[in-house]
């Protein structure tokens, strides 16, 4: 018998423990004092219940005085107090305990029992010896496991914090990193077409205003994404002219389901700049998204020159952009999401992305 864990799923722990106990205390008080079972099992889980109750409560109120004392009432309440106070918290629930349950058993069955003063008694002394050894051991045992879990609750945090300032740190290279390449095709075209170069400044201006603060997001929804990336693509339209046609599909029903932002951008980019542009004729490009049996599917694909090899599929795969979308999807989702970058049989190259939904 012990107190109430903090965590939410340890009170699962505690009243299964409490159960177990219950039931191996009233079958050795059975098989050593005889009688009957039903009666054991009644005063073993009256009294054990009780004590488990008195303790939790001794324990509770005695953090909170000491949470009053040092000045931090508002404190979690899952400090755990320590040996020192918790043993006047056992002992005194465990009298009290005893007492309420003995009480009650009797009452439910008519029994009269031998009171807790009257210690005198051999037989008394040594069941209520043993109930103190057993809530002492309980509590041992429950606070084991109570500095296992809130230990691995700490580390649990401390590693999504840890990743969570991972992925903003590569957010914050890819943003520079997209900005850049859009500067220096405006550089270019500001000496060969200026009337166009003024729109695609226009745009640029336009998209940074509309991305910035939803690129400081954790995540956002897939609409969203596919909304920026149409802002990007029409800029890339002003530089390529017919040459890029472009064609997003986003099924009505996907719209909400929420990714990290910024995802789909480098692939975006990659299929441009090593697909599209190379490729005189120019080609399209599509963004497409798809829910398959417990994943989400993003693709985007081009018809322009295509990937030649296997060396030049690693080299390609090997850029900044995408290594930024491993990184972040390893981060984000682990080994529950994929990313694949291949040739597509026709010419071009399609990159999928699968996440768990």
């Amino acid at each position: 018998m012990t107190s109430f864990p903090c965590k939410s799923h340890d009170w699962a722990i505690h009243v299964g423990g409490t159960v177990a106990i219950c039931v191996i205390v009233g079958l050795l008080n059975y098989l050593i004092r005889g009688g009957q079972l039903g009666y054991s099992m009644l005063y073993s889980f009256a009294i054990g219940v009780q004590i488990s109750a008195c303790i939790s409560l001794l324990q509770k109120g005695l953090e909170w005085l000491l949470r009053r004392w040092r000045g931090t009432p508002s404190a979690p309440p899952n400090v755990w107090i320590g040996w020192g106070w918790m043993m006047p918290c056992i002992l005194l629930g465990s009298v009290l305990g005893f007492t309420g349950g003995q009480w009650l058993a009797d009452t439910l069955t008519g029994n009269r029992s031998t009171l807790l003063w009257n210690v005198a008694d051999r037989r008394f002394a040594l069941s209520f010896a043993f109930t103190l050894l057993v809530s002492l051991l309980a509590s041992m045992f429950f606070f084991a496991v109570f500095k296992l879990n809130l230990a691995q609750l700490q580390q649990a945090q401390a590693e999504r914090q840890a990743a969570e300032a991972r992925l903003a740190l590569l957010q914050s290279q890819l943003e520079p990193h997209m900005l850049f390449n859009t500067l220096a095709h405006l550089r270019v075209l500001i000496k060969l077409r200026p009337d166009e170069a003024q729109q695609m400044l226009d745009r640029l201006i336009d998209y940074l205003r509309a991305t910035l603060q939803a690129s400081r997001a954790t995540e956002h929804a897939l609409a969203d994404e596919f909304e920026r990336l149409s802002d990007y693509l029409a800029l890339m339209q002003l530089r390529m002219g017919a040459r890029l046609r472009v064609h997003l599909a986003l099924p009505a029903g996907l719209g909400a389901i929420t990714i990290p932002p910024l995802l789909l951008q480098p692939l975006v980019e990659n299929a441009i700049k090593h697909g599209l542009e190379p490729h005189v004729q120019g080609g399209e490009l599509r963004v497409s998204a798809l829910r398959e049996p417990g994943r989400l599917v993003l693709e985007v694909a081009d018809s322009g020159a295509g990937l030649a090899g296997t060396s030049e599929l690693g080299s390609v795969g090997a850029g900044f952009g995408l290594t930024q979308v491993r990184e972040r999807l390893a981060q984000r989702y682990g080994d529950a999401a994929t990313f694949t970058l291949q040739p597509q049989p026709g010419g071009g190259s399609i990159a999928r992305i699968a996440l768990p939904t």
